[in-house]
């Protein structure tokens, strides 16, 4: 069986690759030029540098590879961001993903295709704060999740014109290693063992910490969207999510407490976003019964988090 991993060098595409390759998959990762030499290292796998901007480019691979499997987690991924470069996240989230659809539809219809979606797309809604449902209204607040709609409803679209086989995994905040500093989870964490090892100012600067979030282990996440790819349903939107959101300020005081230091918190005007989801927490009923369950805590996964910065610190970064 073989498998296009677009954005196979982002922490989840990355984490997605190696899991595949355990089950036996054969891999062909995918992400722009610009991106080609991270993780080389860590990649036991065929590699191809290709922009979803350029659908012939997508074309041409996937005639040449045939997959049954595309698993596109390749986009603007970031909500901060989509505030900072809005037009380019909008081109790239919106126009790649239907470059991916089109090229796919082409070259391979009768392939599964993974749609990275995300629980940005559900914004107003969690203002109630109960647990989000699939079938709860999509009202985002941000350009992120705006194109995170867009990308759900293409999906939708070929799934339900063209009989195509796409799967939509809302992704609450996946949470692992080897991650850029554009999260709270890492920002803190990259902060905090500069402050340990005696670099900087000592201060954490922070967003609002009072909110609360769904976060889920990467090695979590992919194993349940591989349990959706395997025994769910195309076109039918599912959580993944654990059903349980700690606020910001925990997962703060929990990473404090891993490194066992206490640097000064400040607030940072930077920080703050125009609008913020107070509690976003995912009901996980559907994923459950596909038969997924967690195995790490968030006690877990953030030590995991902070040994990773504590490493990346000590090379100099």
């Amino acid at each position: 069986m073989k498998a296009i991993v677009l954005g196979s060098t982002g922490m989840v595409g990355g984490c997605f690759a190696r899991k595949l390759i355990d089950r036996g998959w054969e891999v062909t990762g995918v992400a722009r030029h610009t991106a080609m030499g991270r993780q080389l290292a860590e990649r036991p796998y065929p590699f191809v540098g290709c922009d979803i901007l350029d659908r012939e480019n997508l074309l041409a691979l996937f005639r040449k590879v045939r997959p049954d499997l595309v698993v596109c987690m390749a986009a603007q991924a970031f909500n901060g961001t989509s505030w900072e470069a809005e037009r380019y996240t909008y081109l790239v989230n919106v126009e790649g993903t239907r470059n991916v659809l089109s090229a796919l539809h082409e070259a391979c219809p009768d392939a599964k295709l993974l749609l990275a979606c995300s629980s940005a797309e559900y914004g107003d809604a969690t203002r109630s704060g109960s647990a989000l449902r699939e079938d709860a209204p999509l009202l985002p607040l941000t350009p992120y999740g705006v194109t995170k709609v867009a990308t759900e409803r293409m999906g939708y679209q070929y799934f339900r014109n063209y009989g195509m086989k796409v799967y939509l995994p809302r992704m609450f905040i996946h949470v692992g290693t080897g991650h850029p500093p554009a999260t709270a989870i890492q920002n803190f964490a990259r902060q905090i063992a500069l402050a340990k090892a005696g670099r900087g100012d000592g201060v954490v600067r922070t967003g609002r910490l009072d909110t609360a979030r769904d976060f889920i282990d990467v090695r979590d996440g992919v194993e349940a969207m591989l349990a959706l790819l395997e025994r769910g349903e195309p076109g039918t939107p599912v959580n993944i999510c654990n059903g349980e959101a700690p606020t910001i300020r925990h997962v703060l005081d929990e990473l404090l407490d891993i490194a066992g230091v206490a640097p000064r918190i400040e607030q940072a005007q930077s920080l703050l976003r125009p609008s913020d989801e107070m509690v976003l927490l995912g009901d996980n009923a559907r994923l459950r019964a596909l038969g997924w369950s967690r195995r790490y805590s968030l006690r877990q996964t953030l030590e995991g988090v902070f040994a990773d910065w504590e490493r990346r610190v000590r090379a100099g970064g």
